[in-house]
């Protein structure tokens, strides 16, 4: 495949999320639930499995640290990182319990679990929405054009209009760089 239709079907799939005002929609209110979160005093947690891994690890980063001008940090925990805890829980108790069991034990009612998956079928995010959703944390999918478990699991939910994993995944930073942003500016500037 020529490198220009590379970027022309990201272009095209960005355009599609452009067009859509359902996604733009739920892009505003996850941001809204984001920034509700932090000023209850709660915390955002996130999770994926590999791209999705490091989309999750990004948007942590993003928030603790700063995105688009310095500001206080933002509590964020990425649930991929620690790989003697992953393989501690997958060990004992299988792969499946690897954020489920985390989200037991760092999350409470009212924080956030922000999970990413391109097919929203993996087994480890999907409990984990489960448990989290049986804590009273809100739950966030971002996933690919699937029809999949999480479709009526999740609070929030953003089907990227695509079924191709980088399309997916390149939309998923970008919206994920997005409500970055707007947590920023809405939680630190006054309009």
């Amino acid at each position: 495949m020529e490198i220009k239709k590379y970027i022309e079907d990201s272009i095209k799939t960005k355009q599609l999320i452009l067009e859509n005002e359902s996604i733009i929609n739920e892009i505003d209110k996850i941001a809204n639930a984001i920034v509700d979160c932090y000023k209850r005093g709660n915390k955002v947690m996130t999770a994926g499995n590999g791209g999705s891994a490091a989309d999750a690890q990004h948007i942590t980063g993003e928030l603790v640290s700063r995105f688009n001008f310095d500001r206080p940090p933002l509590a964020a925990i990425e649930l991929n990182t620690n790989s003697p805890l992953l393989t501690a829980i997958s060990n004992d108790y299988g792969y499946d319990e690897s954020f489920a069991r985390q989200i037991r034990a760092n999350g409470k009612k009212g924080d956030i679990f922000l999970a990413i998956s391109t097919s929203g079928h993996s087994a480890n995010i999907v409990k984990a929405v489960q448990e989290a959703n049986k804590l009273g944390i809100i739950t966030i999918g971002l996933i690919g054009n699937h029809d999949c478990p999480l479709d009526n699991s999740c609070q929030y939910l953003i089907k990227v209009p695509s079924t191709h994993t980088p399309q997916i995944q390149e939309s998923q930073i970008m919206i994920g760089h997005i409500i970055c942003g707007l947590v920023e500016e809405r939680i630190f500037t006054s309009n």
